[in-house]
């Protein structure tokens, strides 16, 4: 028997799932992209060809993102507020009639919260919630029958590390983004079979106005930036990372510093020397 090249093989395995993940002129809604993270991937979706449909609640920021767009095969604006769940619903239809098809749904959009959980209204804890888990189940089910009847289609929830461990200050945002696991997770296997991929992004710390939007326990915006938060990730290398991701597929990443890692292993097998850590760690 002839023994095959198992080198030449792999490689050609290799080239065609990269050709197969070639954004060009792949369809890519993204929400929460007028800043951060949001905006980050905007550009770099831009530069691979894809065709791009940006959503925020700011219309002259969403104007701003889109003059820098340099390379994108299209881009529409669709003005949105994840937390107005009829808005969503219409906002979807609007989408899906104007451009066909979402190859690609980037659910970035969220708030963050820095206060004590006894120091919130639960009007803060609802409408945390409200956006970061319910908003952004109702923009994955906007998008995902369309997605079920071609068979194909890739969604990308931008979660947080503390999604996967809670920190104090941010017990409702915290919440959401373990809601969010749960969601996607059970997604994901539910939807295996119809080729639809669902990737969980989990960053710690990046340079953007989240910390500065942040609520505080009567609502209204923290409006000052975080030192760690300051010292965090760049917003393009975590694009970049998540883009890497889709390519290959991946069910999970965490784009963290070293102690947020090392958190997330303490968390897991270590819970106990974990919950004393917590206690005293700087999360601002």
């Amino acid at each position: 028997m002839r023994k095959q090249n198992s080198g030449a093989t792999n490689f050609y395995i290799s080239l065609s799932k990269l050709v197969a993940m070639d954004f060009r002129n792949q369809t890519v809604w993204i929400t929460g992209a007028s800043s951060g993270i949001g905006e980050a991937l905007a550009y770099a979706f831009a530069k691979e060809g894809a065709r791009i449909i940006l959503s925020a609640r700011s219309v002259s920021d969403l104007e701003r993102v889109r003059e820098k767009c340099v390379g994108a095969a299209g881009l529409e604006i669709f003005p949105l507020d994840i937390g107005q769940f009829d808005q969503v619903r219409e906002v979807g239809k609007q989408v899906i009639s104007k451009v066909g098809q979402i190859d690609i749904l980037v659910n970035n959009a969220g708030i963050s919260q820095r206060a004590l959980a006894k120091d919130t209204v639960f009007e803060v804890d609802k409408k945390i919630i409200d956006v970061n888990l319910l908003g952004t189940i109702a923009v994955t089910k906007a998008v995902l029958p369309s997605m079920l009847a071609r068979k194909k289609g890739h969604i990308v929830t931008v979660s947080s590390m503390v999604g996967k461990y809670g920190t104090p200050l941010r017990s409702a945002y915290s919440a959401s983004k373990h809601g969010l696991h749960g969601f996607f997770d059970a997604l994901r296997a539910e939807t295996y079979a119809d080729n639809i991929r669902v990737l969980m992004v989990c960053p710690g710390f990046v340079r953007t106005s989240i910390s500065i939007n942040a609520l505080t326990g009567d609502g209204s915006k923290q409006n000052k930036m975080d030192e760690a938060t300051a010292g965090g990730l760049f917003p393009d290398a975590v694009a970049q990372s998540i883009l890497k991701a889709i390519r290959g597929n991946k069910n999970e990443i965490h784009l963290a510093g070293s102690r947020e890692m090392q958190g997330l292993y303490l968390s897991r097998f270590f819970p106990n020397l974990f919950a004393k850590f917590l206690r005293k760690a700087k999360v601002t």
